[in-house]
C-alpha cells in the first residue's frame, strides 16, 4: 500500500485518535474509516453498538458496530488490501525482469540487423559482382535467425543448409565459371539441388550449424526464461485466496474495527500465522525460484566464444569468406563435378548488376540499445543477473516481509491477536510452506493450489532448458560441464576444436572480441569493427577493415587466401 497507506494512517490518527475499544458508545469513528476506505455503501450502518448475533467471523461478547453486510464488505476489502500489498512488494522485481526482457529482445534485434549489414558489406567489399544476388540469401538467413531466437519452431540446420544451397549457384556463376551472361534459372536450380552432394564449401556449413546451434539456443532459452519469470509474478500477484484465508484476513484486519479498535494492528506472531497460512502455496515456489535464478546465472556466465550470439553473428561473414575461398581454390574440381551432375552451363542474355550499397539504408535500425559505448550483451546480462540475485529468496521470505514492513504492529506496542488488544501474541508461530501449516492456529490449509502447481511445473521445465537437459540434440550445455584442472574459461577453450572455427592448431586459441556499440555506419564502413586476436603468448594484434570505397581486406587471411583473392579480382 506504500505512501497511500501512510497518508491514510496519518489522516486516521488526526481524525480518530480518541477511538478506543473500551466503553464503546458510538459507531461514528468506525463509519468515518468505512467511508474513507470506500469499503461499501453506508446504508444500514448502525449509529450505536448492537448485538452481533448475525456475524459469522467478527463475533464478540461485546456490542459491535458491524452488520452482516458490513462483514461481507470488509472481507472483500481485506482480500483487496493483501493483493495490493503483494503487487507493491513484487513491483520492483517485475519491472526488473520485464524491462530487461524488452531490452534484451531489442538489443538482439539490433544485433541481428547489424550482423546482416556486416555480411552484406562484406560481399560488397570483396565480392562486388555477386553481392546483389547474394543479398536475398543473406536477408533470408538473418530473418530465420531472428525467428529462431524469438521462439519460432524452425531448425537451425535447415536454414543454414538453405543459405549455402542458395549461395552455391551465385558463387559458381561468378567465381568458378564466370561468363559475360548469367547461367539460366534451370541450371542454377540444378546447382542448388546438387550442393550437398558436391559439398563445395567443405566443413564450413557444419561449423556454421554448430555455432548457430550453440549460440542461438542459449539466447532463445534466456529470453523464454525471462518471459516465464514475468508470468510467475503475474500469477502470484493475482492469486485467488481460499475461503479459510479470506476469513482469517477479515479477522486480522477488520474485525477490530467492529469493536471500535480502528487504529489497532495485528501482533507480529499473529500476522505471520495468518499470512504464512494464506501464502503457504506460494512459499512452495521458493525452491524452484532459487533454482530458476541460479540456472539463469550459470547459463549467462557461460555464454562466451562460440556460445555467445554476439561473437557468432558478428563473425559470420568471416566463415562465409572461408567457404568461398575454399570453393574458389577447388574451382576446377568443382566445375567438373557440376558439369557431371548438371551438364554444361546454359546461359541467358542477362547480366548481374554490381553492388551499390545505399549508405542511408537501415541506418535507423542500427542504433543498438546501450548506455555505454563499450557495453556488450555479456555485460548487460551480468548486470541483470547481479540485480536479480537479490530476489532469489523473494517467495520464501514474502510473508515475513509483508508482516514486518506493512501489516503488523511494531515490537513492544499493544496489538490485535484476533480477539482483543493484548501486549503480545501467545500462540505458536508456524513456519513457511504447506507442510508447516498443519499446526497453524489461525488458518487451515487444504492441499496444493493447482495454479501454483502449474507454475512450479513450468519453472522446473525452464530450469531443465536453462541447464540443457531437455534439448533435442544435446543432453547438457557443454559449457556447464566444468571439470577440475582448469577454470571455466579454459574449459570452454578446450572444447573448441578446428570444426568450431574458433582456433587453429599449434598456435593456441584465437579469440575475436567484437563489441556492440552505438555506432551507426553512415558509409557502411567495416573499419569500425575491431577484431582483437589474442594468442596464447599474450600478444595482441588489432586488425581493422576497409570501407565500401576500398578493397583492402579487413580480416587477417593466410597468404594463400590473399593471393587467390587478388587473382580472382584480376
Amino acid at each position: 500500500m506504500g505512501s497511500k497507506s501512510l497518508l491514510l494512517s496519518i489522516l486516521l490518527f488526526a481524525v480518530l485518535m480518541p477511538g478506543r475499544g473500551e466503553h464503546l458508545r458510538s459507531c461514528q469513528d468506525v463509519l468515518k474509516v468505512f467511508q474513507l476506505r470506500k469499503i461499501g455503501a453506508i446504508k444500514g450502518f448502525p449509529e450505536t453498538p448492537r448485538a452481533g448475533t448475525d456475524l459469522q467471523v467478527c463475533t464478540s461478547k461485546n456490542p459491535t458496530c458491524c452488520t452482516k453486510n458490513m462483514e461481507e464488505r470488509y472481507q472483500i476489502s481485506a482480500k483487496q488490501d493483501i493483493q495490493e500489498v503483494l503487487q507493491a512488494s513484487s513491483s520492483a522485481l517485475k519491472f526488473l525482469i520485464s524491462h530487461n526482457a524488452a531490452a534484451f529482445q531489442e538489443t538482439l534485434e539490433m544485433l541481428i540487423k547489424q550482423a546482416e549489414n556486416y555480411t552484406s558489406t562484406f560481399f560488397c567489399n570483396l565480392y562486388r559482382n555477386m553481392a546483389v544476388e547474394a543479398a536475398t540469401s543473406v536477408q533470408e538467413f538473418f530473418t530465420d535467425v531472428g525467428l529462431f531466437v524469438f521462439g519460432t519452431d524452425i531448425s537451425t540446420e535447415e536454414f543454414v543448409n538453405r543459405f549455402f544451397d542458395t549461395l552455391f549457384p551465385v558463387m559458381y556463376n561468378h567465381l568458378i565459371n564466370p561468363g559475360v551472361t548469367d547461367i539460366s534459372l534451370e541450371y542454377s536450380e540444378c546447382i542448388r539441388m546438387a550442393r550437398r552432394e558436391i559439398n563445395p564449401f567443405g566443413n564450413i556449413p557444419k561449423i556454421v550449424m554448430g555455432q548457430m546451434e550453440r549460440s542461438l539456443l542459449p539466447s532463445r532459452t534466456f529470453l523464454q526464461a525471462l518471459n516465464l519469470g514475468i508470468e510467475v509474478i503475474n500469477t502470484t500477484d493475482h492469486l485467488q485466496f481460499s475461503k479459510e484465508c479470506s476469513r482469517a484476513l477479515l479477522r486480522m484486519q477488520y474485525c477490530p474495527h467492529c469493536q471500535g479498535l480502528i487504529l489497532s494492528k495485528p501482533c507480529m506472531g499473529y500476522c505471520l500465522n495468518v499470512i504464512r497460512g494464506c501464502l503457504a502455496n506460494m512459499a512452495e515456489i521458493d525452491l524452484h525460484w532459487r533454482g530458476y535464478i541460479r540456472s539463469l546465472e550459470e547459463l549467462s556466465s557461460a555464454m562466451y566464444g562460440t556460445y555467445d550470439i554476439e561473437y557468432v553473428l558478428l563473425n559470420f561473414h568471416s566463415l562465409i569468406n572461408d567457404a568461398l575461398m575454399q570453393a574458389h581454390i577447388n574451382g576446377p574440381k568443382l566445375s567438373e563435378q557440376v558439369t557431371k551432375v548438371c551438364g554444361h552451363p546454359a546461359r541467358e542474355p542477362t547480366q548481374s548488376p554490381s553492388c551499390s550499397l545505399d549508405q542511408n539504408k537501415d541506418n535507423q535500425g542500427l542504433k543498438v540499445f546501450s548506455k555505454d559505448s563499450e557495453e556488450t550483451l555479456a555485460s548487460r546480462r551480468k548486470d541483470f543477473i547481479n540485480s536479480l540475485r537479490l530476489y532469489r529468496t523473494f517467495y520464501g521470505g514474502l510473508a515475513d516481509h509483508l508482516c514486518i514492513n506493512e501489516l503488523a504492529a511494531a515490537d513492544g506496542l499493544p496489538c490485535w491477536n484476533g480477539e482483543d488488544v493484548v501486549k503480545s501474541y501467545t500462540h505458536r508461530v508456524v513456519g513457511n510452506g504447506i507442510k508447516a501449516q498443519s499446526g497453524n492456529p489461525e488458518v487451515k490449509v487444504k492441499g496444493t493450489d493447482p495454479v501454483i502447481s502449474q507454475i512450479i511445473d513450468k519453472l522446473k521445465h525452464i530450469i531443465q532448458l536453462l541447464q540443457g537437459k531437455s534439448l533435442p540434440k544435446y543432453e547438457r550445455w557443454d559449457f556447464l560441464q566444468v571439470g577440475s584442472g582448469g577454470s571455466k574459461d579454459e574449459q570452454i577453450s578446450g572444447d573448441c576444436d578446428d570444426e568450431d572455427g574458433c582456433g587453429g592448431s599449434g598456435s593456441g586459441e584465437v579469440k575475436r572480441v567484437l563489441k556492440i556499440t552505438k555506432w551507426m555506419p553512415d558509409k557502411m564502413n567495416l573499419s569500425d569493427v575491431k577484431q582483437i586476436h589474442q594468442t596464447d603468448g599474450g600478444s595482441t594484434l588489432d586488425t581493422t577493415g576497409a570501407g565500401c570505397t576500398g578493397m583492402v581486406p579487413y580480416m587477417t587471411f593466410t597468404l594463400i587466401s590473399v593471393v587467390t583473392l587478388l587473382l580472382s579480382l584480376w
